[in-house]
């Protein structure tokens, strides 16, 4: 499994003292109301403080203080150590333990690996590249198992989805 977490992802600059703004890869923004550091390219960094905009996260790293300076972050991820993670209800996964699990059907058939989620406004999309591409509803009707251990994911055959 991942050593390290995104939270998310530097889009831009804010203002001219070095704030950074972030896109957020978590289900709770307000994560980062206690993150007080954080890992950007392998660097640990100190979080200074935050403030939010609707559905960003405005930073301040210790160190960057100029506009010049936040903009060489923009286009990189904002990584936690996977220590310091929100833990998760059950039967809920982070998207690094998800992403590069093989996925297979009940019949044993390997569909392929998954490379991406798409998320939706009623659920996440597994976009599994195999032989063929293939898009499957992250519903419980139809992943029958997880094993993010073992980078195994079952699923029910594609003709018996409803």
């Amino acid at each position: 499994m991942e050593q390290f977490l995104t939270v998310g992802k530097i889009i831009n600059t804010h203002g001219i003292k070095g704030e950074i703004k972030v896109l957020p890869a978590t289900d709770d923004v307000r994560r980062f109301e206690q993150l007080k550091e954080a890992y950007i390219d392998n660097n640990l960094v100190q979080i200074e403080g935050y403030k939010f905009q609707p559905g960003k996260v405005i930073l301040k790293i210790e160190g960057i203080n100029s506009i010049d300076e936040a903009k060489k972050l923009k286009n990189k991820y904002i990584k936690v150590q996977r220590e310091q993670a929100v833990e998760l209800p059950e039967d809920t996964y982070y998207e690094a333990d998800i992403i590069g699990c093989i996925v297979y059907d009940e019949n044993g058939e390997e569909l392929g690996k998954i490379d991406e989620i798409i998320y939706t406004k009623s659920n996440e999309v597994y976009w599994i590249k195999g032989d063929k591409e293939l898009l499957i509803p992250a519903l419980k009707h139809i992943i029958v198992k997880v094993d993010v251990q073992n980078k195994k994911i079952i699923i029910k055959p594609v003709d018996e989805w409803q």
